[in-house]
């Protein structure tokens, strides 16, 4: 596979067309062949044939997390079991685990969904790929590696962990692109500091980072500290993983959805109500080719609003605000860790690596930002200084008053996938 699909450029009519067929038989696979979706369709008086038109979509009933882990494990899947070629699993540590499933031919889709994402990243036949990843059941790793072999590149595939190695491959390999968690792509910088090494001459082109939200300031310091193009990219694995949607280097203005695979909406997180374009709310989904496991109006919790196509026909998503079951309530206001982030990564003298604790005092809601400084500040009238105007624009912004904590370099806890950024403890 190389250069853009048609479908890529395709008219929104031509595109809308192909939604309205590719919904229609998803709806009619799921409805005849998984007994979640018979029962759920039949409660809801709605039935395949009631779709018509993509509007017609709203009246369907959606999928939660929920509906997956009551089904678990395979409950969910359209086809024999027997059918299925690959099982990926969430890690369950607020619950069951999610388990999906693939066909070869839903595998077939996944790495040339991921291809696609690597393609508009500015990937090439040929470059090599460093994906730091984490394999196994999560979807990260063989996704990514899925995708860069489909695409003709040279796959390292070195998975989470082992920093330091992750370094001295980089370094002697000169990979042109890393597909890894932004949060870990700090880590690695870390340790680049660490050897004394220069991470701006270092050979990559372009990182595609993912599985956790971020913020254009982290991009920012990720930037400037390698002297590359930093990619937002959005999957999840109820909906196929990795290679739902991806910037593209061009334009670097959020996420284009390939919506020829994944058919969007964003509604209102209280009432389900769909929002029009622009406007933020919840992300749903419905997969529009997926056999073994379609779902219908997946409700994934990001936060985030669509916006029309630049780069691509197909329409894209801002950066991901945070998710609903992520949103801190701090003395009646709305809080996100991005908002908090922002505001860290304002600071020339701070670092990405951050913890937000909550505690109560009382009925009081206390906020304990920890966050590290650079290694190279140590003057402590300067973290003194650094630390109240932090805590200053985080309360002129976000609206809540906190105390922030300066640790040690180092001492923050390093995740090898998606960063652990709350501890409530109220």
């Amino acid at each position: 596979m190389a250069g853009l699909d048609p479908i890529e450029t395709a008219s929104r009519d031509e595109l809308s067309a192909l939604q309205q067929e590719r919904i229609g038989w998803t709806l009619r696979h799921a409805y005849a062949n998984v007994p979640h979706y018979t029962r759920a369709f039949d409660a809801a008086g709605v039935h395949p044939d009631d779709f018509r038109t993509l509007d017609d979509l709203r009246k369907f009933p959606f999928t939660t997390k929920q509906d997956l882990r009551a089904n678990y494990p395979f409950g969910m899947f359209a086809v024999p079991r027997e059918q299925v070629v690959r099982v990926h699993a969430s890690s369950g540590t607020t619950g069951k685990p999610t388990v999906v499933g693939y066909t070869r031919q839903d595998i077939e889709t996944w790495s040339n969904v991921v291809a696609r994402s690597i393609y508009a990243s500015g990937g090439r036949p040929g470059m090599m790929v460093h994906v730091a990843y984490g394999y196994g059941l999560f979807t990260g790793g063989l996704g990514a590696h899925y995708g860069a072999e489909r695409l003709g590149c040279t796959v390292v595939p070195v998975s989470g962990g082992m920093t330091e190695r992750q370094v001295q491959l980089i370094e002697d390999f000169r990979p042109d692109i890393i597909m890894v968690t932004p949060s870990y792509m700090l880590a690695i910088l870390d340790e680049f500091v660490r050897q004394g090494l220069d991470a701006r001459a270092c050979s990559r082109r372009a990182g595609i980072f993912g599985a956790e939200p971020w913020t254009n300031e982290m991009r920012a310091e990720i930037e400037s500290r390698f002297a590359m193009d930093a990619l937002d990219t959005y999957g999840l694995s109820e909906v196929i993983g990795p290679g739902v949607a991806n910037e593209c280097v061009e334009t670097k203005d959020g996420p284009t959805i390939w919506e020829d695979h994944f058919y969007p909406e964003v509604i209102a997180p209280d009432t389900g109500a769909v929002l029009p374009e622009g406007a933020s709310g919840e992300l749903v989904f419905t997969s529009l080719t997926k056999h073994a496991m379609p779902v219908v109006r997946y409700r994934t919790r990001d936060l985030t609003r669509l916006l029309p196509g630049t780069a691509r026909t197909m329409r894209r998503i801002d950066r991901v605000l945070g998710r609903s079951d992520d949103m801190m309530i701090i003395r009646g206001v709305n809080v996100f860790p991005n908002q908090i982030e922002t505001q860290v990564l304002r600071s020339e003298v701070l670092t990405g690596h951050y913890q937000i604790v909550l505690t109560r005092e009382g009925r009081m809601d206390e906020v304990a930002v920890h966050v590290e400084a650079r290694p190279d500040i140590v003057d402590p009238d300067l973290l003194a200084a650094e630390a109240m105007l932090t805590a200053a624009r985080i309360k002129d912004t976000v609206g809540v008053s906190v105390r922030i904590v300066m640790e040690p370099p180092g001492t923050i806890e390093r995740s090898l996938g998606k960063a652990r950024r709350v501890i409530d403890r109220r």
